[in-house]
């Protein structure tokens, strides 16, 4: 397999170009850090799961910064699910603990290049970006609602866990989903072609090709994370945002908090007298 690995290198890397849209610098960083990692890489074959140790490979990036080296093991990590998910492997990382840096912010899309794409949306595509930003949905999520869960008012989604939450459905999406419905006729998923389920690379895929033609990079986190900055920014309760975006806690929702400081200092630095005759 350790003679594969560069082939499936390759198609891993036309998958985050084509796929998740990911920019070139990005693939090129992922394609030293495999290239540096495979020759460090310890694979045992005769046995299920198929055992990757990459412990030589951590102590030869031992002396990098904690970011450095977290981010080559997310890189690695990143790769071993895509042949986990794409090539039906069944894989189990070895010496793969993780490293504890600080944690950074969510990166929101701006709203007036959500507006942008829209205007050059197919129905599809629409759809997607409007229901992951008024909704604030995981793309699995998404990928796995069901026609039976949207009601007129309410979708009841299943998340992380089994765990259920209910998300108030606003009009103008409700209508795009009639029209959608209407249009392609799915009969168990919002999401079908044939009457299988579209996957999350395939919603994905959607989004990219969008976002593409304003020349903006865009993923359906971000999505997700404009959608609970804006409610914040807004007023909305942190207990309220919590539980629509379906956070097991609320520490995990306060991330965006800080990011909501972080926006109003940016603003106040371009807004105050004092500073921008300064600048």
């Amino acid at each position: 397999m350790q003679k594969s690995l560069s082939h499936y290198k390759d198609s891993f890397l036309r998958y985050l170009l084509e796929i998740r849209g990911y920019p070139q610098t990005t693939i090129k960083t992922y394609e030293t850090v495999l290239r540096e990692s495979f020759e460090y890489l310890e694979i045992e074959e005769d046995v299920d799961p198929i055992r990757f140790n990459i412990m030589l490979y951590r102590l030869h990036i031992k002396n990098q910064s904690k970011s450095t080296i977290s981010k080559k093991l997310s890189a690695i990590r990143t790769f071993v699910k895509y042949l986990s998910h794409t090539h039906e492997m069944n894989i189990k990382l070895i010496s793969d603990s993780p490293i504890k840096v600080p944690a950074s912010l969510p990166k929101p899309v701006a709203h007036k290049y959500i507006i942008e794409a829209l205007e050059v949306a197919e129905i599809d595509q629409k759809l997607i970006v409007i229901a992951l930003y008024s909704l604030g949905l995981r793309i699995s999520e998404l990928t796995n609602l069901r026609l039976e869960d949207i009601s007129k008012s309410w979708v009841r989604v299943i998340g992380k866990g089994n765990k259920m939450r209910d998300v108030p459905l606003i009009e103008p999406l409700k209508n795009l989903i009639d029209d959608y419905i209407e249009l392609n006729s799915p009969k168990l998923y919002l999401f079908e072609k044939k009457s299988q389920k579209l996957s999350e690379n395939s919603l994905r895929y959607r989004l990219t090709l969008l976002f593409n033609k304003i020349g903006v990079k865009v993923t359906p986190h971000q999505l997700r994370h404009s959608y609970a900055t804006e409610l914040l920014n807004s007023g909305a309760r942190i207990a309220d945002v919590s539980e629509l975006l379906g956070h097991a806690s609320m520490s995990t929702t306060q991330v965006y908090t800080k990011l909501g400081t972080q926006l109003k200092m940016q603003n106040y630095r371009n807004a105050h007298p004092l500073i921008k005759d300064k600048q």
